[in-house]
Order: C-alpha cells, then structure tokens, then sequence
C-alpha cells in the first residue's frame, strides 16, 4: 500500500507516494524524487553509524544534510 510524503524542497511543498518496496526511508524518496545524488551523504552516513552509539547523531547529521540539500519539513502526509 503506498504512502504519502509531504515535503517542502527549497521553499516549494511537494507531495509524492512513497512504497517500501522502491525505497529505504522517506529521505531516500524525497531524494530521489528531485534528482539529489546521495552517494556521498550515504558513505557519510555509515562512517557516522559507526562511530557513533544510539541513534540521535545520526539523525542529527540526517536532518542537518537534507536541509543543507533544500529539504525541510520532511513528513508522512495522514490520509
């Protein structure tokens, strides 16, 4: 069953379906929708999963990269 996301990238909102199927998380499909290359951010992401205990750095580093990348108020949209 697809979901909704609803972001809003450089200024714009946006609203995508989103299927676990196709993709990792709602980050990867927001992404992936506006043709960002995340190769680095996800090489990033592992150095940082792995020097790191628990999980609030690396949502940390996560949310501070998208928002560099234009992404903000990054949602799963309620029906």
């Amino acid at each position: 069953m697809a979901r909704l996301i609803h972001y809003r990238f450089k200024g714009q909102e946006k609203t995508i379906s989103f299927a676990n199927d196709r993709f990792h998380d709602l980050h990867q499909a927001v992404a992936a929708a506006e043709g960002v290359d995340l190769t680095q951010y996800l090489a990033m992401e592992r150095q940082v999963e792995q020097t790191t205990r628990g999980g609030a750095a690396l949502r940390q580093f996560r949310d501070a990269e998208f928002k560099r990348m234009g992404f903000t108020d990054i949602r799963f949209e309620k029906k």
